[in-house]
């Protein structure tokens, strides 16, 4: 491996595979090694599903990527010197890296009272896990009206039909869709039998349920907390420029802003989108980021620019249930749009779409 340009990836998710599958094809002279505490891939966009018990495929990681001349490692990063150009693992051993990408993703949100102690999350599979082991029979609040906080909602309902759902969050559930999409996401949690509580903002997560901001408590067999993500600390500790969440700071090219040897994309980076507006959490994010980064490291290994990140969104995808859905299409600011899709062709048109991430993901 003398001579070799060395490119270390931490973390095996989708921007990272992403990142990898591209290097092993353009990055020929480049030993490259991904990290990541986990021996296999499950796909984040299905953890709904495998935390109500469903059967979800899982891909050994070391399979996937060592036929491609990529070294897996498994382990935990616990640093990064970014001086002598090293990452420390939780086993004591040391990489050293000539460029590194960060793709670590998020986790979950933990900043409210109780969150960590009390709550379920399906943020990682360890965290749906916990919940896969066993839903407590009574009433289940899901807090988040965001898209995780939707899926999970209608797949509970629609798993355990003898559960209580109910589903809060300070706004509607899918406000920031089409007022036809939002519509249709009411119906379909009116008829799984969701109760839904807009405009309930909880600010403890306790034993035996939640304390909202008036005062009153929910009662609940079970929280499940989805209201959010954040990200893992290692950037911020390294002393990589970061945002207020810990998310690295990149340019243009997605390089860090502070350490040129450093790359980040995914949940994990603060990326500039049409507009100047930042991209959201999402994998339609992690994997077009995931194949830029490698993209420019190899770029500036040719001695060449970078060509610039041509990035917009097309649709959202929320499942509602196994046998229905809704498909917002987007403009390219991610405003939606006039067209939506909903019930049966919905929950086909994302499971296509979800597949499709998949094998873009695995090498």
């Amino acid at each position: 491996m003398t001579g070799q340009h060395r490119i270390v990836i931490l973390g095996a998710g989708y921007a990272g595979l992403a990142a990898a599958r591209r290097l092993a094809r353009t990055a020929r002279a480049a030993h490259i090694t991904v990290v990541d505490a986990r021996a296999s891939f499950i796909e984040r966009v299905r953890l709904h599903q495998y935390a109500v018990g469903q059967s979800i495929q899982e891909w050994d990681l070391r399979e996937l990527l060592e036929p491609e001349r990529i070294q897996f490692v498994r382990a935990r990063a616990n640093g990064i010197d970014t001086v002598h150009k090293q990452v420390t693992l939780d086993d004591a051993r040391a990489l050293d890296y000539d460029s590194l990408i960060y793709t670590l993703g998020s986790t979950n949100d933990t900043a409210v009272p109780g969150v960590a102690e009390h709550a379920y999350s399906v943020a990682t599979p360890e965290d749906s896990q916990w919940l896969r082991a066993g839903i407590p029979a009574g009433r289940i609040a899901v807090v988040g009206c965001g898209a995780t906080g939707i899926e999970l909602a209608a797949e509970l309902a629609e798993c355990q039909p003898d559960s209580q759902v109910v589903l809060l969050g300070s706004d509607a559930p899918a406000s920031w869709l089409s007022l036809r999409a939002q519509q249709h996401v009411r119906r379909v949690l009116d008829r799984l039998g969701v109760e839904i509580r807009s405009e309930a903002k909880v600010i403890e997560v306790r034993p035996d349920g939640v304390r909202l901001a008036d005062g009153s408590v929910l009662t609940a067999a079970a929280t499940v907390w989805t209201a959010g993500f954040g990200v893992p600390d290692l950037a911020q500790r390294a002393g990589l420029a970061v945002d207020g969440h810990g998310r690295v700071l990149t340019d243009e090219t997605l390089r860090s802003v502070s350490h040129p040897d450093v790359y980040a994309a995914g949940d994990a980076a603060v990326v500039a989108g049409p507009g100047g507006r930042e991209l959201r959490m999402a994998c339609a994010t992690a994997l077009p980021t995931g194949k830029y980064a490698a993209d420019a490291v190899v770029a500036r290994l040719a001695g060449r620019a970078p060509r610039e990140l041509r990035f917009r969104y097309h649709f959202q995808c929320i499942s509602l249930g196994r046998r229905d859905g809704v498909i917002q299409f987007l403009h390219r600011d991610d405003a939606p749009a006039r067209t939506v899709l909903t019930g049966r062709t919905a929950a086909w048109f994302k499971e296509q779409i979800v597949q499709g991430a998949g094998r873009a993901a695995r090498p």
